[in-house]
């Protein structure tokens, strides 16, 4: 009894602070809307499977009035038959159409503004590097200003690695020989934790920086010292 009390404690006592549904971002609370609205769905059909199964484990229970009673034949209900081949028809629209919007709007990153600050990101074993477009580079740092929009430039010189900020925005993978771009705008100042969220080797879970979100007048100072 003790080891499965302490197996039961193990999730509340790991003291992890990705917070992938608490999003600094419109593009993260998008996504996760649809992780709510998938979860919620879900749990719709779940219920409704659950609520049926036992009233029909009630009903049709053996008892001594019905044990030797032959059913009626029934040749169908095509009323029934119309709501159970609907209804998943319109929970997969309702999922499928916020679905397809979000995603393109996330996808078209050439759709960035004129003011959006483009961030160069590359992946190596065993580290992350930021360089920003007046020549500054840092590592395993990323500062952003709170308000504006953002663009990544995500690329690897070694294996496939996934910039993740899990407050920020989803994951995205940096591809040897292929730039993936990502557009977000934070709008919550704050420290966020990321990572690599793609194995890459045997050190993969070093593979982790920090995020400062910070006012735009503060980050055009940090922008401006020397490295």
């Amino acid at each position: 009894m003790k080891k499965w009390f302490i197996f039961l404690l193990v999730p509340f006592l790991s003291g992890c602070s990705l917070r992938t549904l608490n999003p600094i971002s419109e593009t993260g609370a998008d996504q996760a809307f649809l992780i709510n609205l998938s979860f919620g769905l879900m749990m719709f059909v779940v219920a409704v499977v659950c609520v049926l199964f036992i009233l029909f484990t009630v009903k049709y229970r053996e008892t001594e009035k019905n044990k030797t009673d032959i059913p009626k034949h029934e040749e169908g209900n095509r009323t029934l038959e119309i709501i159970w081949t609907t209804l998943p028809i319109l929970l997969l629209i309702g999922l499928a159409i916020p679905t397809i919007i979000y995603t393109f709007q996330v996808s078209n990153t050439d759709a960035s503004s004129e003011e959006a600050l483009h961030v160069n990101v590359v992946g190596e074993q065993w580290r992350w590097t930021f360089q920003y477009e007046n020549g500054k580079e840092t590592h395993d740092k990323l500062v952003l200003p709170v308000d504006q929009e953002v663009v990544f430039h995500l690329n690897s010189t070694d294996v496939i690695h996934s910039f993740w900020v899990p407050r920020l925005v989803g994951k995205r993978d940096a591809i040897p020989g292929k730039e993936n771009k990502l557009k977000v705008t934070p709008n919550e100042v704050g420290t966020y934790q990321g990572k690599c969220a793609e194995y890459c080797g045997i050190l993969h879970a070093d593979m982790r920086f920090v995020m400062e979100v910070v006012p735009e007048k503060e980050f055009e100072e940090w922008l401006a010292k020397e490295q």
